[in-house]
């Protein structure tokens, strides 16, 4: 983490940030993640895509210094991270500048008085329609129905944002590439069914 964090980590310390002068070469475009846990999938998407610039935001120290290994094992390039509230940094990207956006199993703060504090919100998918490209994705996963419906009817209730699922395997099938994780298995065990959604920046 001393050796090699520094040098992934990005720093908001301009009004807007400049996602070029971040990586290393030349990106074909960017993509962000929130809360990218241990890292699993930040890394799969990163190595299948080498010409895209990836941002990884996570604030728990473990799940940071568990990627910041495997980056520095693999060699990767075109991972950055961020280790604060992904908020402050959707609020200095530059419009229109992110290909896509991942919120995959974010913590569902499941009892009633807790909602308030998930992630999806009016504010959250405002930024995300800020910073997303024309037709950039928004994609969501969880096991929690509760969270799904959330999210799903504040989605619809933007005007920024369409949803072209058609039925329900388009919710109901993982992501192409998809990796199951250690907690989604799990879940699955436990007779929870994830869904896998994705919205589109009108």
């Amino acid at each position: 983490m001393a050796a090699c964090l520094p040098q992934l980590l990005i720093v908001l310390d301009q009004p807007r940030l400049d996602l070029a002068a971040q990586f290393a070469f030349k990106a074909t475009g960017y993509r962000l993640e929130i809360g990218f846990g241990g890292g699993e999938h930040l890394l799969k998407r990163a190595l299948e895509n080498p010409g895209t610039g990836f941002i990884g935001c996570e604030p728990f120290v473990n799940g940071m210094a568990k990627l910041v290994m495997e980056i520095d094992r693999l060699q990767i390039r075109n991972i950055r991270v961020y280790d604060n509230d992904a908020t402050k940094l959707l609020k200095r990207l530059p419009p229109g500048s992110l290909k896509a956006i991942d919120l995959l199993y974010p913590d569902p703060w499941p009892k009633r008085r807790q909602r308030k504090r998930r992630f999806v919100s009016e504010e959250a998918l405002a930024l995300f329609a800020a910073v997303l490209e024309p037709q950039g994705m928004f994609r969501f996963a969880s096991d929690i129905d509760d969270y799904v419906g959330w999210t799903v009817s504040r989605v619809l209730a933007s005007p920024d944002f369409i949803w072209p699922a058609m039925g329900a395997d388009d919710w109901l099938t993982p992501y192409e590439g998809w990796t199951r994780t250690r907690y989604e298995a799990k879940a699955i065990s436990e007779g929870r069914v994830p869904s896998y959604l994705t919205f589109l920046r009108a």
